[in-house]
């Protein structure tokens, strides 16, 4: 039996939307070997899909099948650290995980570029998918083939993740954004999104206050969030180098450049700051490694 190690990860970094993404050192874990059938099980009592229709099932078959391999079954067991429909990318570490996973057992005939690929297959977009695969930051377009860029990011950085007591569907999230913006709006964020890339690739990160401002798709998903906007305003006001929705929320990110203790006690600070029962938070940093075998 073989164990994989998958980040969290949180996208989209404000303005860039569906393609900007950085693995985070929290991590699922799963453990895998063929079997006759489907055997899956949790080993954090957490509940999980049991069928077939578990996504890391799923995405494992989904290589077997590319590689042109017999599939017979799995037995998999899961330790699910990613809160879920948190927007700290849980789902995709489940088809990273089942992906790399299944990769690993039959001798990895693909490599990361290619599992990348099946992953968004899966996906549907590959903002979440290339951090959990790939670690660090990600820029990421969806052609015919991912096109993709990474970059590592400094342990400097702590995310202060502030994980609200209640879910947001991504389908929900996307319900609600208009299907054209003003072309001031597009502007706005193409110039913001490229800042962002451009600071994390450069490691000038005292743009990212700037950068990570957004017009496409946080005005109409904080409404979703409360307590959404105060913990951008609060982060702010507290020295946050930027601060915006985790993926498609309900989580709130903010980043800080500062010691790892004095990150946290502004969290705590944050979170007193109005009424936020319920609410938890990580301090976090990136994870440049992306999803391994222990």
């Amino acid at each position: 039996m073989i164990r994989i190690r998958i980040p969290a990860s949180t996208a989209n970094l404000g303005s860039g939307f569906d393609s900007l993404g950085i693995a985070l050192n929290l991590y699922n874990y799963v453990e895998m070997e063929p079997a006759e059938g489907c055997f899956i099980s949790s080993a954090d009592g957490s509940e999980v899909p049991c069928g077939e229709d578990n996504l890391i099932y799923l995405s494992a078959k989904k290589v077997f099948e590319k590689a042109g391999r017999e599939f017979t079954g799995l037995r998999i067991i899961e330790e699910n650290n990613i809160p879920f429909a948190r927007g700290l990318g849980s789902s995709s570490a489940c088809i990273v995980g089942g992906v790399f996973g299944a990769n690993e057992l039959l001798g990895r005939p693909f490599s990361k570029s290619e599992l990348l690929n099946i992953a968004a297959e899966i996906e549907g977009h590959p903002d979440n998918v290339s951090p959990a695969l790939l670690g660090g930051f990600t820029v990421s377009v969806m052609e015919r083939t991912i096109k993709y860029c990474r970059a590592d990011v400094s342990e400097e950085l702590f995310f202060a993740a502030f994980v609200p007591p209640f879910e947001l569907k991504t389908a929900d999230a996307r319900a609600v954004m208009p299907r054209e913006v003003p072309m001031e709006d597009a502007v706005y964020n193409l110039s913001r999104s490229a800042l962002a890339a451009a600071s994390f690739v450069s490691g000038d990160y005292e743009n990212l206050f700037s950068s990570c401002d957004d017009r496409l798709h946080q005005p109409y998903r904080l409404p979703l969030i409360p307590g959404g906007e105060k913990i951008i305003s609060e982060s702010r006001k507290h020295g946050a180098l930027a601060a915006f929705i985790s993926g498609a929320g309900s989580t709130m990110m903010a980043i800080f450049k500062t010691e790892k203790e004095i990150a946290e006690s502004t969290a705590k600070l944050i979170l007193s700051s109005g009424d936020f029962s319920g609410w938890r938070y990580f301090i976090l940093n990136a994870d440049n490694s992306g999803a391994a075998a222990l």
